[in-house]
């Protein structure tokens, strides 16, 4: 659910107030780039290459050797009624041809994420709970919404789609997993407690530690790049109306995502702090490979809950500069591990239809 169940145009369905940002924001929309994928002021991308074309794809992950990419779609012409999961080589395209498949094919799947032998991958998926894909609420009472289904839990799957390992077995919701770029430690949102808390694990599912306690929506966690600490993206309601109405869509296995803003911590939950206070939808967040900052999409600008497009700040709050342009979609950015590439998810180059494809961009500073 990193992916937020890859429910990517229903973005569209937002409408909060936009809360203005104390930051500069810097933009340089003057760019401009002779690859036809690049929109005028996204300085940063040296060149553009379309990866999925169709379907709504998200949640692309790099192996640790950066061959590889797993990632989940929904393609209906790859045989799938929702979410599975996907890997491909780090060079390949899909235009027309099929990824090879590495879930199981039954229930719904979310937040793959190779494990440092490059053979592995973990994800969540509601299989045990049943093989039929489970139904996807998104609107409750005029509002956007989120399910957390309880039958997540989170296995251990090679490369061929054989599950070898099951990491979670609490009953209640268990996703959003990702590795430490040191290979020891695994994130993922739990509701074990009763709240939707980040919890912290050894490889093989042992040493489990909670390491958020406030009441509200924690999750989408990633580590820096030397495992030190923690990104991730945080609803956390306030007032009494805020609590009731998030505890009651809670105990009905719901969320709702509108208003989210970044927080950061140590590996370990200690130095906790909020990082962005931008207003609107905040999330999918990912350290630079120098650690010292942060890309993610935001809706912040959006009076009407979209476009979301993705921005850069440093660590310590400052620095806010706007990465992608355009009016559409892009989110999930994710840096190969030798920080030279960037993947993510965007509605451009879709014809004007509904889907999200994959892209992946040479990055420069």
């Amino acid at each position: 659910m990193k992916k937020v169940i890859c429910l990517l145009l229903l973005f569209a369905a937002f409408s909060c107030n936009q809360k203005q940002s104390s930051n500069a924001i810097v933009t340089e929309q003057e760019t401009t780039n002779d690859n036809s994928l690049i929109f005028p002021g996204e300085k940063h991308f040296k060149s553009l290459k379309q990866i999925t074309f169709g379907g709504d794809n998200a949640e692309a992950y790099w192996s640790f050797d950066d061959k590889q990419i797993v990632f989940q779609s929904n393609y209906k012409k790859w045989g799938v009624a929702c979410d599975q999961m996907f890997v491909m080589d780090a060079d390949d395209t899909f235009e027309d041809k099929m990824p090879k498949m590495v879930s199981t094919g039954k229930g719904r799947t979310t937040c793959s994420y190779f494990l440092p032998d490059n053979k592995h991958i973990v994800y969540a998926s509601t299989h045990l709970g049943g093989e039929a894909c489970p139904e996807t609420p998104m609107k409750k009472d005029g509002k956007y919404i989120w399910p957390i289904y309880d039958t997540y839990d989170i296995f251990v799957a090679d490369l061929e789609g054989n599950i070898t390992a099951q990491l979670t077995n609490e009953k209640g919701y268990d996703a959003e997993a990702t590795v430490s770029p040191k290979g020891d430690k695994i994130v993922f949102t739990s509701d074990r407690n009763g709240d939707l808390d980040l919890y912290t694990m050894n490889l093989d599912g042992s040493d489990v530690r909670q390491i958020t306690f406030e009441l509200g929506y924690d999750g989408g966690a990633f580590f820096s790049p030397d495992g030190t600490k923690i990104i991730f993206r945080s609803s956390r309601p306030k007032t009494k109306e805020e609590i009731d109405e998030y505890k009651q869509l809670l105990s009905e296995g719901l969320v709702q995502p509108t208003n989210m803003e970044l927080y950061i911590c140590n590996a370990d939950g200690s130095d906790l702090r909020k990082l962005t206070d931008l207003g609107n939808a905040n999330w999918s967040p990912f350290f630079l490979p120098d650690g010292k900052r942060v890309l993610f999409s935001s809706n912040f600008e959006s009076e009407h809950g979209f476009p979301f497009d993705l921005y850069m700040i440093d660590i310590d709050g400052k620095n806010l500069e706007k990465v992608t342009y355009g009016n559409t979609f892009n989110a999930f950015p994710v840096f190969s591990n030798d920080g030279k590439k960037l993947l993510f998810s965007s509605n451009r180059n879709n014809g004007g239809g509904h889907d999200t494809n994959l892209f992946l961009a040479e990055w420069q500073d």
